[in-house]
């Protein structure tokens, strides 16, 4: 397997490197009948488009997506979906320092140690760039979800923190995300973070940060045990993306320090019949399967590998040497990171929503079991 393809019933493959002449992406399982257009995967598209502010990179990328097959009169036929986005604006000259130099902290040496021959314009194929056609098959996949259950399934994600700066929850604010460069849900911390991110950048340096995805109005009974878990194939979805280090679920890391009757999210009977919870420290997810609640998950994203400042390395001869990298970098690609997380995310639960409409049959789920689990605690 060379790695390139992600999910079982709903299925995407990408292609195409930082610098070449196109990137895309062939998704294969789309249901038929899906109403499908262009229009319906920019806005996507454009959430993740460099070159928006200051605070990204100023790489200028139109990022038209094309559909070159699977769609016919406005709806899907339920044959492999092609999308295409061609490369606008790539300055392979920047690179040409290290070709044969490994930045710390890049994919460079573990590349070319797999390989023996890397693509050094931009990073290849481990640039972020790949990234743009993750968030057209997220894009397809939530018209998908949209198609079956209906409008109430909403998938969203928002910036918690940036470098060592945090979010104030009690002010978390979904509406706030959409108004700042950072997705951030709340207005105050989105004023320090300019300051933040502009430090960093003005100094030739970098930050990490982490990304929080929450998915409601989601049945439960999605998730296979055991190796296929709905909190576990999330993960791995949130993990290949480029610069995660790192996932958690729910309380996720925090749940360590909690004793259990304060982790457990305790049941009572609902008034409209099946199960209501007083908390949702599990993140939606119990034994693998959704329950029904708000699906949180988060992410963290290292600190962008490629800065200007001098750093101690090696080049493909084994000399050491000093890297220092030009060309145009975000300070902080977790910025960016927000709808592609996103996309994983709403790639996840269709793929699991597939299968479970296989297994339990295509009028799965009935209204009773969609609207029987209530989350009295939402993320955020």
């Amino acid at each position: 397997m060379a790695g390139n393809s992600f999910g079982q019933a709903f299925r995407f493959t990408t292609w195409g490197e930082s610098h070449g002449p196109a990137i895309g992406c062939v998704i294969d399982g789309c249901p038929p009948g899906v109403p499908l257009s262009e229009a319906d995967i920019q806005p996507y598209l454009d959430k993740r488009r460099p070159g928006q502010s200051r605070f990204v990179t100023q790489r200028q990328e139109p990022d038209q997506a094309r559909i070159l097959s699977g769609v016919f009169e406005g709806l899907t036929t339920g044959t492999p979906i092609s999308i295409e986005i061609q490369n606008a604006d790539q300055r392979s000259k920047d690179y040409s320092e290290i070709a044969a130099q490994y930045r710390p902290g890049h994919a460079d040496f573990s590349y070319d140690a797999k390989y023996g021959h890397r693509d050094y314009r931009g990073g290849g194929r481990s640039s972020a760039r790949e990234t743009a056609m993750r968030v057209a098959a997220g894009a397809v996949a939530r018209k998908a979800l949209t198609f079956i259950l209906g409008q109430s399934a909403i998938i969203r994600g928002a910036v918690a923190q940036i470098g060592p700066d945090y979010v104030d929850r009690s002010q978390w604010d979904w509406d706030q995300v959409a108004e700042n460069p950072f997705f951030c849900p709340e207005a105050a911390t989105a004023v320090r973070w300019e300051g933040l991110v502009d430090a960093a950048r003005k100094d030739g340096s970098s930050l990490g940060a982490v990304i929080e995805i929450v998915a409601e109005g989601f049945p439960a009974g999605l998730g296979e045990p055991i190796y296929s878990k709905l909190d576990s194939d999330i993960a791995c979805g949130l993990m290949t993306i480029n610069a995660v280090k790192g996932v958690e679920i729910g309380d996720g890391f925090a749940a360590a320090a909690m004793r259990g009757e304060d982790a457990h999210d305790a049941m009572r009977a609902s008034n409209e019949g099946g199960v209501r919870f007083e908390s949702n420290h599990a993140g939606g997810i119990l034994g693998g399967i959704s329950s029904g609640q708000p699906i949180v998950a988060r992410f963290a994203v290292k600190p962008t590998s490629s800065i200007l400042i001098p750093r101690p390395s090696v080049n493909r001869d084994g000399e050491e040497i000093e890297v220092r990298t030009k060309g145009r970098h975000d300070p902080c690609v977790g910025i960016r990171a927000v709808p592609v997380g996103e996309a994983m995310v709403a790639v996840v639960l269709l793929d699991h929503l597939l299968r479970q409409r296989g297994l339990r049959g295509p009028d799965w789920p009935d209204a009773k079991r969609q609207t029987a689990h209530i989350a009295t605690q939402s993320a955020g």
